[in-house]
């Protein structure tokens, strides 16, 4: 079998004959190669213009073709015959004379065509390679194109050159529904596209994050390959809940096997966000406009959360509506025998897959992995969704420390390759979004971090003259996203990780320090954003972890094949994990998660 050569600049891509525009537009030798050559293109149409021409003026002379000056040759008939049209209206005028009748003299110049003026469109056509578009020259009004042959040309305009793309023949053309086509109307906002999931994509601003959510994943598998990690595919459906704090997915296949006699087991009704979290949406989308009005931020990212907190206050008033209008329906689980259940016991979509992963580590070494998790967490927020994507790692014969400095410096890592890998988006997301943030991320890849433990962080809290927060702030109570937001926007200014938290906001199977009070656990805070990373050291004496389950009250068979890691040579370990959609809303400088996902799903929020 032969395989093709690897494409170089300006060759057609791999499986297809078309050239990508970013190969045109962003490459300087590409295009002193490809100017003046016949390429293939193909994308969707952003924007036409059309520009009117001078109608054609001849001198005066013989109609016969055949023998015209060769100023005039190659002129169609209909071109002729316009630019005559003039003498046609002058011979009326003499034959008639100024005593002929206006009726004839208007009847008669009725039989001389009238001069269809001459037009050129332009079209800005973009295929997601990149966030620049190409100017199309077709060569008929009909410019609904998809792929497009033609020559390319350089032109000079206003001192900046452009590249564009003299169509010679148009190969296939995707009409829409112009009246049904979501993004007919100019910039929708973001709010707005979340209700076309399935068309956002061809806008620039969707597009663009695309790239950079793309890249960033590339990055997260160059770091950890290069430094020896293996990658391990963890399951989505688990029996072990990981978390212990967490609402679960519940998989069953009973549902639709209750008897006649039962009543049917299923969703609530009302089944609608409730109002004491919506209300908390609309306080915490509140802070985030009055943020950005005290910032330096985008003045169009301050228009789209104004617009988010107000659609934030109408769904606020409708479940307000609803809940006067409609009953409640119990669920009844007890009702389910899941001996009968496909696995034979409660199941769940997976919160974290640390758990599985500690079982490689114990055997391979380093390792991580990357997918989605997934939260039944009915809380509106503009940082969480059900459904989010987590890279996570585990590190065997590491502690504390080591997971610290491996967090850091991977979350540098990433900071750098967006910048040196993603310098076209970063200039369109800097202009439209946030203007601040390639220094930002310039800023947060070479600063240092401070390390503060959680007791430091809450004494330095305790000092702020001048901010009353709304949690009551004592040792014990865990840092809420306007605690973490002063130490990290407000105090130091850049990203700081916090440390030795209380062993009763942790998970159970985090190392319980000396002093019988803390935990090995850390959590890296980032200006804007809050908390990206979490992670911690692994408890590995088996006494410890068994007493940990019993004060947490979870059940010991479920927890029988992680207690056996402990039984059956048992090492220090630790590992985090990076909330991967948080990080692709910290590189972009949008506000909202469900902005930066693909497909989002949400609270009644799952329509594609």
């Amino acid at each position: 079998m032969e395989f093709q050569e690897p494409k170089v600049i300006g060759s057609p891509l791999m499986y297809s004959n078309r050239v990508t525009l970013k190969t045109i537009l962003e490459s300087s030798d590409g295009e002193m190669v490809l100017v003046g050559e016949t390429v293939v293109v193909g994308g969707w149409v952003k924007s036409s213009k059309e520009v009117k021409k001078q109608p054609v003026t001849l001198p005066p002379c013989a109609f016969d073709t055949d023998h015209a000056s060769p100023g005039r040759q190659g002129l169609t008939c209909l071109e002729i015959l316009e630019s005559r049209i003039p003498c046609f209206r002058t011979i009326i005028r003499i034959l008639c004379g100024p005593a002929s009748s206006p009726a004839v003299r208007e009847k008669l110049e009725s039989l001389v065509p009238k001069p269809t003026p001459p037009s050129t469109f332009f079209l800005q056509i973009n295929d997601g390679s990149c966030a620049s578009c190409l100017q199309v020259l077709p060569d008929s009004t009909d410019w609904n194109m998809y792929i497009s042959p033609g020559c390319l040309e350089k032109l000079s305009a206003n001192e900046k050159q452009i590249i564009q793309l003299k169509a010679e023949k148009i190969l296939h053309v995707g009409t829409v529904e112009q009246d049904k086509y979501p993004l007919s109307r100019k910039r929708l906002p973001l709010d707005s596209l979340r209700e076309y999931p399935h068309i956002r994509p061809r806008t620039t601003m969707v597009s663009s994050i695309t790239r950079i959510r793309s890249t960033l994943d590339f990055a997260t598998h160059t770091f950890f390959q290069k430094y020896g990690f293996r990658h391990v595919q963890v399951p989505i459906i688990t029996a072990t809940d990981t978390e212990g704090f967490s609402e679960k997915f519940q998989v069953t296949t009973l549902l639709g096997k209750t008897s006649k006699e039962e009543e049917p087991v299923g969703v609530s009704d009302a089944d609608v966000v409730s109002l004491e979290t919506v209300k908390a949406a609309i306080k915490e989308k509140s802070g985030v406009v009055e943020q950005f009005k005290r910032s330096d931020s985008n003045r169009e990212s301050l228009i789209v959360a104004v617009q988010d907190l107000q659609k934030t206050n109408e769904l606020a008033r409708q479940i307000e509506a609803r809940e006067k209008s409609k009953p409640v329906t119990s669920v009844k689980p007890d009702s389910l025998n899941f001996n009968d259940d496909f696995f034979g016991r409660p199941s769940y979509l997976t919160v974290s897959g640390r758990f599985h992963l500690e079982s490689y580590a114990c055997g391979i070494g380093n390792v991580y992995s990357f997918g989605p998790r997934f939260q039944a967490d009915k809380t509106v927020s503009s940082k969480h969704v059900a459904e989010m994507w987590t890279v996570e790692v585990e590190m065997a014969f590491s502690q504390l420390g080591d997971a610290m400095k491996c967090a850091e410096d991977y979350f540098k890592f990433l900071c750098k390759w967006i910048l040196d890998n993603c310098p076209e988006e970063m200039k369109f997301v800097s202009k439209r979004i946030d203007k601040t943030i390639t220094h930002r991320l310039e800023y947060m890849t070479t600063s240092s971090y401070d390390k503060i433990s959680y007791r430091e962080a809450v004494e330095i809290l305790r000092k702020v003259p001048d901010k009353a927060f709304e949690t009551q702030l004592q040792w014990g109570v865990p840092l809420t996203a306007e605690h973490l937001s002063y130490l990290a926007d407000d105090h130091y200014k850049r990203p700081v990780i916090i440390y030795d938290y209380p062993k009763a906001v942790k998970p159970f199977y985090v190392r319980l320090n000396e002093d019988g009070q803390t935990v090995a656990a850390f959590e890296l805070v980032v200006p804007k954003i809050g908390t990206v990373i979490t992670g911690n050291q692994n408890e590995e004496r088996f006494n410890v972890l068994n007493t940990r389950i019993t004060e947490f009250d979870l059940s010991r068979d479920q927890y029988e094949w992680y207690l056996d890691l402990r039984r059956h040579g048992t090492v220090k370990h630790s590992g985090f994990s990076l909330r991967f959609d948080l990080m692709v809303l910290l590189t972009t400088g949008l506000i909202d998660v469900r902005d930066v996902i693909p497909f989002p799903r949400s609270h009644g929020k799952a329509n594609s």
